[in-house]
């Protein structure tokens, strides 16, 4: 008698080929791991499982739904960034970095199960409707946000130019939940912007980390250096609500103000994942003082500017505490057109201090009050999220001591405290520069003395 496989059995042994390339492979030199025999033994559970679903289930069952569901389950195991990608969900993804799509234009992750905004951007509608930091959204038009994937919700938000949504916002100090009408536009975003303040110091905004970031700054910078009479006296390099993007970027940002030295790397289990980006002098130079402003929506790439400037003393970081992303996320494609997005190391700031679930800390804390608004914002963090992944250093984090208050829009100075500030310092820059040695030597010194 012949042995006839069933659909489930083919279908279970194509996915232990599956696993078989995740946990050894043999590629370019990397290293190779051997598949434990547990794992096959568990893995006959799940034939035997998904067998007895498709024999014996009430109804009939859709085996491509069963198996892209226990994959996905497996990566809701892991921590909150690392997920499975269905063929029409990774063609979003592809979308994100190009810079020019249709929806709303905010930066969402999930806490605790509901999609929850990191940041809105710049000039986009849900910026211009006043969705903040930290709203979360429990409705998309009718349908509730609980348990919805951060893809999935993705691909509900976005649709053709001129098309409504209505999303149901539950806002920290609202006494209830309240509906807001956005209309969708085509989201072309400028990622840097840059303009003269006060005749002599120059401002630069980077929104967001794109394909082209490092060489609009570098042709910005030019263009405001110019037009300055005699010359920028000082710089800020605005990266509030910043909440990333792509990694080559943030490097050619930091390597654009260093001129040597190690700017980031990256740990995790392979060699693969051993990573280090350095700074190379540079034919144009900024030789003056930079004040980096950041805050709670500051994530990931903004976070790896801000701590290799940070580290090498090339700019005073100024406002809050930044968000706290510091884990790499390798999108590898699958042959049936989905993807796997799978957290496999963490970003070191060039002195090895860990970003992961605690962010960097300013050199100068400076709260922003939006007069216009009067009241504090609390920023959702990456410690915040459920399945967040820890941080290595195995350290408590302080208690924030009240909460934040939300970065007003860099246009309107009069009303940014944080930009007020930061001008301020630059305009002292020799007694500040003077006083920030002295400080450094004292701790030196108390350093030295130390039993």
């Amino acid at each position: 008698m012949k042995n006839v496989w069933s659909r489930a059995q083919w279908l279970v042994l194509f996915l232990i080929l599956f696993l078989i390339g995740m946990l050894g492979v043999v590629k370019d030199n990397v290293e190779v791991r051997a598949v434990p025999d547990q794992s096959y033994q568990r893995l006959q559970v799940f034939a035997d499982v998904l067998e007895k679903v498709e024999q014996s289930y009430v109804e009939d069952v859709d085996m491509e739904l069963l198996i892209y569901g226990a994959i996905d389950g497996m990566l809701k195991t892991l921590d909150a960034h690392s997920s499975f990608l269905k063929p029409d969900l990774y063609k979003e993804l592809q979308v994100e970095t190009k810079g020019s799509f249709g929806g709303l234009g905010i930066e969402i992750t999930i806490r605790d199960g509901i999609l929850t905004i990191v940041s809105p951007i710049e000039d986009t509608p849900a910026f211009r409707a006043g969705l903040e930091a930290g709203d979360r959204i429990i409705k998309i038009n009718e349908d509730p946000t609980k348990d919805l994937s951060l893809f999935e919700a993705v691909k509900k938000m976005r649709g053709k130019k001129g098309t409504k949504i209505n999303l149901t916002i539950f806002r920290e100090g609202a006494d209830e939940p309240f509906e807001v009408a956005i209309v969708r536009d085509v989201i072309k975003i400028m990622s840097v912007k840059a303009r003269i303040e006060e005749k002599e110091f120059g401002y630069v905004r980077i929104t967001q980390f794109q394909e082209n970031t490092g060489r609009e700054l570098k042709k910005q910078l030019l263009e405001i250096e110019s037009e300055a009479e005699n010359g920028l006296k000082g710089l800020v390099l605005d990266l509030r609500n910043n909440p990333g993007g792509l990694l080559d970027q943030a490097v050619l940002v930091a390597d654009e103000f260093l001129e040597s030295g190690k700017i980031v790397y990256t740990d995790g289990r392979m060699k693969s994942q051993k990573m280090e980006f350095h700074a190379h002098p540079q034919k144009d130079k900024h030789s003056y003082p930079i004040i980096c402003l950041v805050n709670g929506g500051s994530a990931s790439a903004s976070e790896i500017v801000a701590g290799a400037l940070q580290d090498h003393h090339r700019a005073v970081i100024l406002g809050s505490q930044t968000f706290g992303k510091g884990s790499v996320q390798t999108i590898i494609p699958m042959q049936d057109g989905s993807g796997l997005k799978l957290t496999t190391a963490q970003y070191y700031t060039p002195n090895g201090r860990v970003i992961q679930a605690k962010g960097i800390e300013p050199d100068i804390e400076v709260s922003n009050r939006i007069e216009d608004k009067g009241r504090p914002i609390r920023f959702l963090r990456e410690k915040d999220l459920e399945r967040h992944l820890e941080n290595n250093e195995g350290e408590k984090e302080k208690e924030e001591a009240a909460p934040e208050e939300g970065a007003a829009e860099p246009e309107a100075a009069v009303k940014d405290a944080q930009l007020t500030r930061a001008l301020e310092i630059l305009k002292s820059w020799d007694i500040f520069e003077q006083m920030q040695q002295e400080a450094r030597a004292v701790a030196m010194d108390d350093a030295s003395t130390a039993p």
